[in-house]
């Protein structure tokens, strides 16, 4: 009992005492700099904790003189002639504005916090990349002895989907002209022979018998004709024979393709539209003679790869590919008939804006060739020189152009109605259970029926033309009958 009442006395005389102790004010400094106090009254001691951190020094007997030495906390006590005391938590800190001020410089997307302990400087805040993390880091070194990095990755924003747009349109037309006479007698003049240019092949003789000594009853020739040409005409009564090649020929080609084709930013994408065609390989070393078969493509080929600059173009790498089956200038090895491919192939890097368009190809060619065969001396004869003569004439015009356009695209949103090619003809309806007949009967038929939706349908035929005159399974009709 003695004890707890020795206890309240004691805390009753404290109690006062730290009611009237003076609660510490925070200040704050930087390295290097100084800072003026001014006290309403005179001065009588001061009193710092660690010199080596801040340092006080009175002015005058109402004026005191912080100097922030060292990084660190300190405590200054000042004590007045009349009894009060203040009391000051100081915070030495190291000038971190021109560090801040660099980082803001160098990495203005980002935020970077900077903040110091004694000898070390911390660094939080999130940044693009773990590149720029480590730049950071090491701009900040030279100011401390130790770095402490903090910072956090931020979350990669969603990438932006990029479509391109390529345009082919060709334009292929060709003209010819051919002309050319062969002419064979079979006797005419009591002369067996022929006249020809030789640029379109005539007549051969394949055999000739003749009798000695020579007489016209007892000769005779067989000729074989190879290629008839466009006109052939025979005079038995005059044992002469004519083949005329006489022809006029234009050639169109229209080609006009649009593929498209998305991907993300930085990413290649490719694809395909057509097909493949076999090619025998022969075989060598232990399997000498054998053939195999491979596979070439052909067809609309369209591979690029998108980065989108600071600047926020589109730099691209695109290689757009048009090739088709060319059975004429194909070659036949051991049977095998193998095509040849005409190939419209570009490959570039080229710089746009969103919805920009570049002309990365064009071509124009023009090609004339003129062969003309003639038999000298005869071909100069006045009219008829015309009928030994032969020539053949073609001039080519084409035309080609590649138009490429990126666009920033974004995905459908949920619900809304996706974009299909209009299909000419129906297609079947997906066949349904008994149940499911049955509902769809109960959600079409009409509330009402009046006396003549009562009567029973006619049913019709299941020929072609009583389900084309009703509509085959509710699809409406595109045509109606006539009369």
């Amino acid at each position: 009992m003695k004890q707890l009442t020795a206890a309240v006395l004691l805390l009753a005389a404290v109690s006062p005492m730290l009611a009237e102790a003076p609660v510490a004010e925070d200040l704050r400094l930087t390295i290097g700099k100084s800072v003026v106090m001014d006290f309403e009254t005179d001065i009588r001691q001061i009193s710092t904790s660690d010199p080596t951190v801040v340092d006080a020094v009175a002015v005058s007997t109402r004026e005191i003189l912080l100097h922030a030495k060292g990084v660190g906390v300190g405590t200054v006590v000042v004590w007045s002639r009349k009894g009060d005391r203040a009391i000051y938590a100081v915070t030495v800190e190291q000038n971190l504005d021109p560090l801040r001020k660099l980082l803001k410089d160098t990495f203005p997307t980002d935020e970077i916090v900077v903040n110091n302990s004694r000898d070390a400087i911390s660094l939080t805040g999130r940044v693009a990349t773990k590149d720029v993390g480590d730049r950071a880091v090491a701009l900040v070194t030279p100011f401390a002895k130790s770095v402490v990095n903090n910072l956090q990755l931020a979350p990669p924003p969603i990438e932006k989907q990029i479509m391109l747009r390529v345009r082919f349109a060709e334009l292929n037309r060709r003209a010819t002209k051919q002309f050319g006479i062969n002419l064979v007698s079979t006797g005419m003049a009591n002369t067996i022979g022929t006249i020809s240019t030789g640029q379109y092949g005539g007549p051969r003789v394949s055999t000739l018998k003749g009798s000695i000594p020579g007489n016209l009853e007892g000769a005779s020739a067989d000729f074989t004709v190879g290629d008839m040409l466009n006109i052939f005409a025979f005079r038995p009564d005059l044992n002469l024979s004519g083949f005329l090649k006489a022809l006029a020929g234009e050639n169109l080609l229209q080609i006009l393709a649009e593929p498209n084709l998305v991907t993300t930013n930085g990413r290649e994408a490719s694809f395909l539209v057509g097909g493949e065609f076999p090619v025998p390989v022969l075989q060598g070393g232990g399997n000498a003679g054998a053939v195999t078969i491979q596979f070439r493509e052909f067809g609309i080929r369209l591979t690029f790869t998108p980065t989108i600059t600071p600047n926020n173009t589109i730099k691209l790498y695109v290689k757009p590919e048009v090739s088709t089956i060319d059975v004429n200038n194909g070659v036949s090895v051991s049977g095998f008939l193998i095509p040849a491919l005409s190939t419209r192939r570009m490959e570039t890097n080229v710089e746009l804006a969103e919805g920009q368009s570049f002309v990365i190809a064009g071509l124009i060619d023009k090609r004339v060739q003129d062969t003309v065969n003639r038999i000298p001396g005869l071909s100069s004869i006045p009219l008829i020189g015309q009928l030994f003569k032969s020539y053949d004439k073609s001039k080519n015009d084409s035309e080609l152009l590649v138009i490429v356009t990126p666009e920033f695209t974004q995905a459908i949103p949920r619900g809304e109605p996706l974009p299909m090619p209009v299909m000419p003809e129906p297609f079947l309806e997906r066949l349904k259970t008994p149940e499911q007949k049955q509902q769809s009967k109960k959600r079409s038929a009409p509330e009402t029926k009046n006396a003549e939706s009562n009567k029973p349908e006619p049913k019709l035929s299941d020929s072609p033309a009583a389900k084309a005159a009703k509509g085959y399974r509710g699809v409406p009709l595109l045509w109606k009958k006539k009369g």
